[in-house]
């Protein structure tokens, strides 16, 4: 098993497990203000120190971990949704005007940067998590339906989908029964790549006020609130942007380990 996989996988896994015991515990209330306390260094009280409000920057981490996976999984799994159903179909009729129609669309949407769109629809809905949800997801839904549609078409010229064709079955089965099974590898490695970028999302509308709203904590968030005390403390930005790149970091590498293993002609070949 390739380091890359291992590396990407304990570091997933780590802020995932941090962000489920967050639901039952953690080390100090992210909602009780201690300015007594405020911008404290890491220490044995508060691991990672303190942020302007006197809140355990652990804790905070911890919670916000919860809502950036939250909104990044719940938003690519919205584009997965509906972005490979769409795929499928454009694919079973290629040259057709639902192909031309899904094309036209994808086109239309990746034409402008994805958070440049997701600032738009955030804008005009309003801040908070579920927009933030519903913007991460519209982009995504394009990602995942030419993607599919690309590599479904590859699979309609194959032996076994005119074998299936010949036996009576319709374009909606063979794509759900043939071909969307042979897909689900690429599937998975573009989730976890979509993901990490979910998550760069994610933070990026919080950071500019349009994401989780408080008291909801989020990395995004907590960079803002940082921003102006660098100079006096600067843990209070280098710990959610450690957050936020460890996070994208292991995705990412868990992304590449997941196409290396999954992949047959990435495999090393066997003597």
């Amino acid at each position: 098993m390739k380091l890359s996989l291992i590396l990407g996988a304990t570091l997933s896994l780590t802020f995932t497990l941090g962000a489920l015991i967050s639901f039952a515990w953690t080390p100090g209330d992210v909602e009780a203000v201690n300015i007594a306390a405020r911008l404290q260094p890491p220490s044995a009280a508060h691991w990672l120190g303190t942020d302007h409000l006197g809140r355990d920057m652990l804790s905070m981490v911890m919670t916000g971990a919860r809502t950036s996976l939250a909104v990044a999984l719940v938003a690519v799994g919205l584009g997965m949704g509906l972005g490979v159903p769409l795929g499928l179909a454009a694919a079973a009729r290629q040259g057709g005007w639902l192909d031309e129609l899904v094309m036209r669309t994808n086109d239309l949407i990746f034409a402008f940067p994805s958070l440049v769109i997701a600032i738009l629809i955030t804008a005009i809905f309003g801040p908070g998590a579920l927009n933030a949800i519903l913007a991460i997801g519209i982009f995504n839904i394009p990602v995942f339906a030419r993607l599919t549609r690309g590599a479904a078409l590859s699979f309609w010229r194959r032996e076994f989908i005119l074998a299936a064709r010949v036996a009576g079955k319709g374009a909606p089965r063979i794509s759900v029964e043939h071909i969307l099974p042979n897909l689900a590898n690429l599937l998975i490695v573009q989730g976890t790549i979509q993901f990490s970028l979910g998550i760069l999302a994610e933070a990026g509308l919080s950071y500019v006020g349009l994401g989780a709203q408080p008291p909801v904590p989020s990395w995004g968030r907590m960079l803002a609130d940082a921003q102006t005390m660098v100079a006096l403390a600067p843990h209070v930005a280098i710990v959610p942007g450690l957050a936020i790149l460890l996070t994208v970091l292991g995705l990412n590498l868990l992304g590449d380990g997941l196409r290396d293993h999954l992949d047959p002609r990435l495999r090393p070949s066997r003597a």
